[in-house]
């Protein structure tokens, strides 16, 4: 079988799946405990991260490359 993240809770009695899935008896699994404070100090680090990654895409102030930056020239470039 194919290693899948499957989302679950404790409802203080036993693990559930958050969403249906087929599992064998005896499926080896592996659990991760997550608390809700740590995952919603990594989720707002990644929105942040991925902000900054898009404002620096779409800037207003236009980058001028030079000929120098290209590590592998296109033989092509220019041919019709």
């Amino acid at each position: 079988m194919q290693s899948v993240a499957l989302r679950a809770h404790f409802d203080g009695k036993q693990i559930l799946l958050d969403e249906p899935y087929p599992l064998e008896p005896n499926t080896r699994l592996i659990v991760t405990v997550l608390s809700d404070q740590t995952t919603n100090d990594e989720r707002k680090s990644w929105y942040q991260l991925s902000q900054q990654g898009l404002e620096n895409a779409y800037t207003d102030e236009e980058v001028d490359y030079s000929l120098d930056m290209i590590k592998e020239q296109n033989p092509d470039y220019g041919r019709g």
